[in-house]
């Protein structure tokens, strides 16, 4: 099943990093590389520097590195012996840089910090999604390194979710909350929130966050009306927020009986663990999206080792 979710296209165009990934890269790497205030190297001789992966895992982060490499090494030249999520092994070569020793050493410790962490973020969200079977896996908004961290999830196979806040409309608990007038509770706030979105624009990739079963059939409901009234057939996510596989399953049955099921993408969303992916494949939902594939994940152990002179 194909997911609005997966917005990986965004990010790279013709086999190169797209004008937002670009900027994204441009931006961490400029604030990396000024928080480390290198001093100038003592030396200017021609070496030979390798990167070696000390543990097992996926590699991403070649659009960095080359950035950073092309922009503040230019002196140098590199040569990747694995390619971007590709698996590598212990003690297994990865890059090789030649060039002059002060440039390396200048963008050394920045270049080991984004491919250890952007490596692990792909390593683990590799190993989610080994244990999943009919379910997709998508990260969320939060995030600790933006858009790069959706990249890192991207080349582990993992869902993107929004690249950003604009790249779908998406109304939470807040935005209804904020819209209830006198006299309306919640249920006529989102209802009145669903009926006013404009589907020119929204209609392939909007998410609606449902705390309970009656708020995701009032959703669906109140969804699968406009949609008919404009004469299109777009499913609506449904963001099932903290409800658990067993209500999720509640819920998809529910939805089922009302013949509602087809105009909803339903995602399971909260305090979802490695260990739970089996409940939730049996669920009934169409993914899972978690910010514990990204946040907080143990950098993949790489090092850089310089030769001596080419």
């Amino acid at each position: 099943m194909s997911l609005p979710h997966d917005r990986s296209r965004l990010l790279v165009d013709n086999g190169f990093p797209s004008e937002i990934f670009s900027h994204s890269m441009d931006r961490w790497i400029e604030t990396m590389l000024a928080d480390d205030i290198s001093e100038e190297g003592r030396s200017n001789n021609s070496v030979r520097a390798k990167l070696i992966a000390k543990e097992k895992g996926v590699i991403c982060g070649q659009f960095v590195i080359n950035r950073l490499l092309d922009r503040h090494a230019p002196n140098c030249s590199y040569d990747w012996k694995i390619s971007e999520g590709e698996l590598v092994k212990e003690k297994e070569h990865v890059l090789q840089i030649s060039g002059i020793s002060s440039e390396i050493l200048k963008v050394e410790r920045v270049m080991l910090n984004l491919l250890g962490r952007l490596s692990g973020i792909s390593t683990t969200t590799s190993e989610w999604k080994s244990t999943s079977s009919n379910i997709q896996l998508a990260c969320t908004r939060k995030t600790e390194w933006g858009i790069l961290d959706k990249w890192a999830v991207h080349v582990g196979g993992g869902l993107t979710h929004r690249l950003f806040r604009s790249d779908a409309l998406m109304l939470k608990e807040n935005d209804f909350a904020s819209a209830i007038e006198s006299g309306e509770d919640q249920n006529d706030a989102m209802k009145k929130l669903i009926s006013e979105i404009d589907l020119e624009k929204n209609s392939k990739f909007t998410v609606i966050e449902v705390q309970n079963v009656n708020e995701a059939i009032l959703a669906a409901e109140t969804w699968s009306e406009k949609q008919r009234g404009n004469s299109t057939t777009d499913s609506v996510v449904l963001l099932l927020d903290n409800m658990g596989p067993m209500t999720a399953r509640i819920v998809v049955t529910e939805l089922e009986k009302l013949d509602l099921r087809k105009w909803c993408i339903l995602e399971g969303s909260g305090g979802i663990t490695k260990d739970s992916i089996s409940e939730w494949s049996s669920s009934g939902v169409d993914l899972i999206s978690t910010s514990a594939m990204n946040r907080g994940v143990r950098p993949l152990d790489i090092s850089l080792i310089i030769e001596g002179e080419k």
